[in-house]
This record gives C-alpha cells, structure tokens and sequence, in this order.
C-alpha cells in the first residue's frame, strides 16, 4: 500500500474502519506472540487500572486540520470535516462547571480551525481553568486570520503545547510535509516575541517530540538540551520543556508499520520495554477525554479506536464526575505504547 499525506478516510484505506485496526492488534495476540496487555497488568502486579481524581479535560475540537501527518493517530487532515457543534461545546461547559477539574487541554486537528475555538477559551478561562492548547504551530502562518494566535494566547495565559519531530527541517518536514519546519520556526518565533518560553512570564511553550520511525524515544532530559541548544543556536528560538512520545501502533503510523513489514517487531519490542511503574502512571487515570461529538472516552488514544467509557451512559450530555470515578479503565493492546521504557503520555515521559 502506498502512504501519502492524506487522511486514511479519504483514501478508502481499510484501516480507517478502527474495528480493522483493534482486529490487527487483537489479532498479533492470537499465537501468544504478543502477550495480552490486561494480562501483562495483572502478572506484573498491576492489576486492572483505576481512575484518580481528574486532573485534565481533554477536548478534541475537530478532526480539521491543516496538515495530514504521516504518523497522525487522529488521521486528521484538510478533508476531514468533523468539527465540535457550539452545542457540544456549552455541554462540556457545564460538565466542567460542576467538576473541580483545573486544566483543559484543546486538541484536535488543529483545534483552531473550530469556529467557536476563541470564544470558548474564553469560556473556560472565565471558570477559572487553565487552558492548554496543542497547536501544530504551523496553523499561526498558514493564514492571516491566525497570525494574532500569539497575542490571543499571551493575553489569556494559554498554555501551549507544540509538536516538532526534530530540530533539523530535513526530520521534521520527512513526518509533517515540506517547508513544515520552516513554517514551524517562524511561528515559534512569534510566540516568542510575545513572551512564550522567556522565564519569568508565566507563558509556558512545550514541544512534543516523537521518533520518526519504529522505535522509542531517548531519554526526554537529554533530548531536552539537545533541542534546546539547537534551536536556540540556529533560530534563536526559546521554549520551556520538550515532551517525548512514543508512537501509539493506531491509525497512521499503524499503517506504516504494516506496510513496511515492522509491525511485528515494533509490537515486541514494546512488550519487551514493558515498565509496571510507567502503567501506573498513565494518563487515562487522570484524564477524560472527549471526542468531537460529545463521547467520552478513558483517553485520546482510546477515542481514535473507538473505545468509549465502560459506563452506562458515554455522552458528556450525562455524565457525571461520580460516574466516571467508579468506571473501570478500558484498555487494549495499543496500550503498550504508553507502558514501554519510560512510559508515554501527553505530558511527556513517566519515570
């Protein structure tokens, strides 16, 4: 199958069907070839894992995106037309309302491409929330009507979070599209400007690293100085901290494992990194995460496969923050992405 930089719906791929993907992750296990991830938690003393108390509102705005990344796990793109209704959006005003959760992290796509995107940060700043934004940073130049992204940002104290796959344009653009990093510089730039990543402004710029490839990230602490050096040398360009991901075997990148023959090898090679303290620390414990529509998922990753609450009730519309404290985490076997070596999530690295 050839790859291309479009989303796998438009492409009529099969594995834009998740039950396709969880049949491919399921079906690896069949042989015993790669243990069952429910089985690993419970012979490694894990057990099944519980929630903690809220701590993150995840809301994916919308699968519209500027960009379609080869290794997108939301296989979002310019066609994809899935955007969160303001009526949506006021249910999970309420929801958060009547919790004591205190950040709400605003993904998608580009979750800047929702219309209602401005007023609703407004929205949740007004509850007092902290508000964090994944931005691709590219979306800031793509268009003049997001060129004040920088000020809209600095003037409500936004949180944001950036990916770079690499702090050389020939990595990065590889795994976003050409002139992406360029683009990506500029932008960072402009934040700069306002007063993102300098110290003692209180405006907070992370930048998501994740390996092009099929392997694991390096240590995040020094992965950190190395980004931070480069791009300060060459760009002059400053940020707070760097969080590292694994890639998630969903979606995109699933499809490339598959194509290239390394989805078997890239499982075990999870399996074999398998961390007990990292799966204590995943982010489904402290995070809901709720899709475009309203449902509600145990994390993003969970959301992309199709994976809602193990709750009587999975829409926002009807949930209560009781409900989702006595629910029992949903887990598969993608689930060894955020468990191998230093775990994943996406506040970076674990232990």
């Amino acid at each position: 199958m050839a790859l291309a930089t479009t989303s796998l719906l438009r492409r009529g791929s099969n594995l834009a069907d998740t039950s396709e993907q969880l049949r491919v992750l399921r079906s690896s296990n069949a042989d015993d070839a790669i243990p069952s991830f429910a089985g690993m938690l419970r012979d490694r003393g894990v057990g099944r894992l519980t929630p903690l108390e809220p701590r993150v509102l995840q809301i994916n705005l919308g699968k519209m995106c500027n960009q379609a990344c080869k290794h997108c796990h939301v296989d979002a793109g310019p066609d994809r037309t899935e955007i969160m209704s303001r009526e949506t959006l006021e249910q999970c005003l309420t929801f958060l309302a009547t919790s004591a959760i205190p950040i709400v992290d605003l993904t998608g796509g580009a979750p800047e491409m929702n219309p209602h995107f401005r007023w609703f940060v407004d929205e949740v700043a007004r509850l007092g929330r902290t508000v964090m934004v994944r931005c691709n940073l590219t979306i800031i130049v793509a268009n003049p009507k997001y060129h004040d992204l920088p000020s809209f940002y600095a003037e409500r104290g936004v949180h944001v979070v950036s990916s770079l796959p690499f702090y050389e344009a020939s990595r990065t653009d590889r795994q976003r599209g050409s002139g992406v990093f360029a683009d990506s510089i500029k932008a960072m730039q402009m934040l700069n400007d306002v007063g993102y990543g300098a110290p003692d402004t209180g405006l907070r710029l992370d930048l998501v690293y994740n390996p092009v490839g099929a392997i694991l990230p390096g240590p995040q602490a020094l992965l950190e100085q190395d980004f931070k050096r480069a791009l300060d040398k060459q760009h002059g360009v400053q940020f707070n901290t760097l969080i590292c991901i694994t890639n998630m075997p969903i979606s995109r990148f699933l499809e490339f494992l598959l194509d290239r023959g390394l989805y078997t090898s890239y499982m075990q090679t999870l399996v074999s990194a398998f961390n007990p303290a990292a799966a204590l620390g995943v982010m489904c414990r402290d995070t809901i995460s709720v899709g475009w529509d309203g449902m509600v998922y145990d994390c993003d990753f969970n959301q992309m496969l199709d994976l809602p609450v193990a709750c009587s009730s999975t829409h926002i519309a009807s949930l209560s923050i009781e409900q989702l404290q006595a629910r029992a985490i949903v887990v598969d076997q993608h689930c060894y992405g955020c468990t191998a070596g230093a775990g994943s999530s996406c506040g970076g690295q674990l232990t």
